[in-house]
């Protein structure tokens, strides 16, 4: 069975930019409650992904900038979803090299393979260094969805 395109897992209604963040936990909230509105997931799901953090440290900071928030594959999860909070100021996570941190994108996987497949696909996107530098200078979901469409249309081909 084909995975579905990141755009179908990232709806442009799980996109928001210019989020308000205190700190870090306020971040990883942005990022859940676009999973939840979207139904990927039920709002516990926030709370397992700041379990995750609390238990093994920053290590969803995968890159500069950029932090990749998620748990484990739970009830709390309905269907495999990411979402994308940008936000309107840095927080920082802890992350001794990769702080701070401007974009949190929410990722929920209804298995491993979900997890797996989604993480490989949101890398080879961001892997472009300007590709990367559009989508998180975008200051609208519109813009952000079409330039992930675009890049999955260019993939194919």
């Amino acid at each position: 069975m084909a995975e579905p395109p990141l755009s179908q897992l990232l709806p442009e209604d799980a996109i928001a930019t210019g989020v308000e963040a205190a700190d870090w936990r306020a971040a990883i909230r942005a990022a859940g409650e676009l999973l939840a509105a979207t139904g990927a997931t039920t709002d516990d799901y926030i709370g397992e992904m700041h379990a995750a953090v609390e238990e093994y440290g920053p290590y969803i900071v995968i890159a500069p900038g950029l932090a990749l928030a998620h748990s484990r594959p739970s009830p709390a999860v309905l269907r495999t979803g990411l979402s994308w909070a940008g936000l309107k100021s840095p927080v920082s996570f802890g992350h001794s090299t990769n702080d701070p941190v401007r974009l949190v994108i929410g990722l929920a996987a209804v298995d491993h393979d979900g997890h797996s497949s989604a993480l490989s696909r949101l890398a080879r996107l961001l892997s472009d260094p300007g590709r990367r530098e559009r989508l998180t200078g975008a200051t609208g979901a519109a813009e952000i969805h079409h330039t992930i469409s675009e890049y999955e249309t260019s993939e194919d081909t």
